[in-house]
């Protein structure tokens, strides 16, 4: 018997069009200046984006054409696989119905490439010889040093201490695409030296990286910023996960009653649930979508929806969005790209609605169903994975106390195989439940722009 039963794709399948999820959600705040509290421009972006990726933040245009090179580059590995994990329901005994939207296949090992290549070619386009980013666990800088060399784009990372510390293969991942990988706070931004001069031992945050990323490009015109993440035109690009999804299902003859999706800064979980949302949005089926985050870093559950800086320096626009305050510092989880102290502001504006619901997960629990799930389906997930593993897990488990067969469909953004040490930590025993800091939340909150 077949255990993992897939769904299967052509390249010719591939999306044509991102899908923009702004185009059917009502009275959307719109991005601040941060000096004058007007509504930014696409000319306020220029020094930092090339025009097009401005206009595509921007936009409320329902689709946005995806560009002859991205596809064909996305066709390297693009439909990713659609799996029904028939070793997990049997594992959990449970009449659900239990789907994944694997990820893991792209060349980095996560969904980060979908964007990474378009930000690329429309920089490229644009006449722009360097990048420079922030990246937590080291899947974004990974995808954007891959973009780099395909485009031929100088490459810089601002890749956050802590995992720069965790996760060395990432680093030699990045450098083996020609990147530079740098820890951040570092010494050569005037963000990092300040944050440095205060805490010498700071563990870095993507809020400071991005920092670091924005202020370099702002420096150098040859120099533009790539995001990973939280902005419109990030998610955009990420909805070729949930469009191929909807036509495997078709194909699977079923549809989700339920999609999860892990949520650091969104990107993830945007990509797999904004299709869905928008048939629903437009008269189509309805589906109850979870956003999975970390239990030390809460943005939905426990920070408060404000704008905010996205980044710790106060150099982007002022972004409406669940926060815990830019000058929040999060626990060294092992689940780097969720140590993010906001929420994507398409995302947030969901939550508002009732759209979208979040639930907040501990690190223990993760990595427990980590392993369920390797041991039942053969993939080791990344530890960001894991917060959708585990809450998928309880779903289905619920589906089965209460009778029902439901379809559960869970993103499983990336592998694990550069994160095994912390899989070792677990099996050890040694890895820890990091606790939420409310005392620097409630201090960050404090300095939030007043909008």
């Amino acid at each position: 018997m077949n255990e993992r039963v897939q769904f299967p794709l052509s390249a010719q399948d591939i999306p044509r069009a991102w899908y923009n999820l702004a185009a059917d959600l009502p009275d959307l705040a719109a991005p601040r200046h941060p000096a004058t509290g007007r509504a930014i421009t696409v000319d306020d972006l220029l020094p930092i984006v090339p025009a097009e990726l401005a206009r595509q933040e921007l936009t409320l245009d329902r689709e946005v054409e995806i560009p002859e090179p991205v596809r064909r580059i996305y066709a390297r590995w693009r439909p990713s696989p659609l799996v029904r994990a028939r070793g997990l329901e049997r594992a959990l005994d449970t009449p659900a119905r239990i789907y994944y939207k694997y990820e893991g296949v792209s060349p980095t090992g996560s969904h980060k490439p979908n964007t990474a290549i378009a930000q690329a070619y429309y920089n490229k386009q644009a006449g722009i010889t360097k990048l420079a980013t922030e990246t937590g666990a080291g899947q974004w800088g990974s995808s954007l040093a891959l973009a780099g060399a395909l485009f031929g784009l100088d490459v810089s990372v601002y890749m956050v201490r802590v995992s720069f510390d965790q996760k060395p293969y990432r680093q030699l991942l990045m450098q083996t695409y020609g990147a530079r990988c740098v820890p951040s706070p570092s010494s050569e931004t005037e963000t990092g030296r300040s944050i440095l001069a205060r805490d010498p031992d700071s563990p870095g945050s993507l809020g400071i990286a991005s920092s670091e990323a924005v202020e370099i490009a702002a420096q150098d015109p040859s120099t533009n910023y790539a995001c990973g993440s939280v902005l419109n035109h990030v998610l955009l690009h990420q909805t070729v996960i949930g469009q191929e999804a909807i036509a495997q299902f078709a194909l699977a003859d079923d549809y989700p009653d339920v999609v999860i999706g892990c949520a650091g800064g969104g990107s993830n979980l945007g990509g797999l649930s904004f299709p869905f949302l928008g048939e629903q949005l437009r008269g189509g089926r309805s589906v109850r979508v979870i956003a999975a985050e970390p239990a030390s870093c809460p943005s939905m559950t426990r920070g408060t929806l404000a704008y905010d800086f996205g980044d710790t320096a106060g150099f982007t626009p002022l972004l409406r969005m669940h926060t815990l305050g830019h000058g929040f510092i999060p626990p060294p989880l092992h689940a780097g790209g969720l140590r993010y102290h906001g929420m994507a502001p398409l995302v947030s504006e969901a939550v508002a609605q009732g759209l979208i619901e979040p639930v907040a997960v501990a690190q223990s629990a993760c990595f427990a169903a980590g392993v369920r799930f390797a041991r039942a389906e053969g993939i080791v997930p990344a530890p960001e994975s894991c917060h959708a593993v585990e809450t998928a897990i309880r779903e289905a488990l619920r589906s089965k106390e209460e009778g029902v067969g439901r379809t559960v469909l869970f993103g499983l953004s990336g592998h694990g195989h550069f994160d095994l040490s912390a899989y070792g930590e677990y099996f050890s025993g040694t890895l820890q439940d990091e606790e939420f800091d409310v005392g620097g939340m409630y201090a960050a909150l404090a300095g939030l722009p007043d909008v």
